[in-house]
């Protein structure tokens, strides 16, 4: 695979602390090949702008990010606030150009998979046309078993090559409650979708060494094509 969106169940969930784990990893064990990320349509400031500040991407913030609006709302309705409407050609056009010039994309999505990208597609309509494998984030919380069996369902409904699970201890106290709050035996089997690890919280968010450590404890040869993962 060329490229992988990250996605989740909700907003919140921790789909940008898994792409800067894997970025961080990338960076370190695999800096000889060239990484691109996308982060196809943003609104509000966030993510580009962070990606930008901690890793040397060589990309500027339209590259990372080329379809942006200004308000921190669902994309269709911050366009609407501009006076427009969403336009998908941009992103997709960065993401043929990263396609052709990297080894590997990771493409950031928005929200959970049945979040609204236009007033017509959903993040799951986008990784379906895109024909992109998917990662689920999926917090540690009450309610996330529900949440990530509707999300699973929904990527079964568009034919989505979901690649796996991993759960995202949002706050410290979650650490240990993932058997109480997110059992990973259960969600699997529940699913049918392997959990592919846990990524810790993060009181530095920023820490590269920290984040490159967290992504090597997951299962990695179900997220990154071979032959750059370490065993």
């Amino acid at each position: 695979m060329s490229g992988l969106l990250i996605a989740a169940t909700d907003t919140e969930c921790g789909k940008t602390v898994l792409t800067c784990a894997l970025i961080a990893y990338w960076q370190q064990y695999c800096a000889s090949r060239r990484l691109g990320v996308l982060k196809p349509v943003q609104a509000g400031e966030g993510d580009r702008e962070l990606f930008q500040q901690i890793f040397n991407l060589e990309q500027s913030l339209d590259e990372l990010n080329p379809v942006f609006y200004g308000a921190p709302l669902a994309p269709p309705i911050a366009a609407a606030l501009e006076n427009t409407t969403v336009d998908l050609a941009p992103a997709w056009q960065r993401y043929m150009v990263l396609d052709k010039e990297c080894d590997w994309v990771l493409v950031e999505g928005l929200g959970g998979l049945g979040s609204p990208v236009t007033n017509e597609l959903l993040v799951a309509d986008l990784a379906a046309d895109w024909r992109l494998p998917v990662v689920l984030v999926v917090p540690v919380k009450l309610g996330a078993i529900a949440a990530t069996v509707a999300n699973v369902a929904l990527a079964r409904q568009h034919r989505l090559q979901l690649q796996g699970i991993v759960l995202n201890c949002t706050t410290p106290e979650a650490e240990d409650k993932v058997e109480q709050l997110t059992p990973p035996e259960m969600i699997s089997d529940l699913t049918r979708i392997p959990v592919l690890g846990v990524l810790p919280h993060f009181d530095d968010p920023t820490d590269l060494a920290q984040l490159s450590a967290a992504a090597r404890g997951l299962s990695l040869e179900a997220i990154m094509p071979q032959p750059f993962w370490v065993a």
